[in-house]
């Protein structure tokens, strides 16, 4: 039997965000048929390898 590697853990954010600037986010995100979560996770990792979004 073979080990398998344990799942990814998630926390949760929780921040205040001006109302006009989620919204057209979450419109962008949308339009483009993608999912706000995996945005945000890409966006992390990329400023936490480079500094920069």
């Amino acid at each position: 039997m073979a080990a398998t590697p344990p799942g990814a853990k998630k926390r949760k954010l929780d921040f205040n965000v001006d109302q006009a600037a989620f919204d057209d986010f979450m419109k962008a995100c949308s339009k483009k048929g993608y999912a706000p979560q995996v945005v945000l996770e890409q966006a992390m990792r990329k400023f936490s390898q480079t500094g920069q979004v």
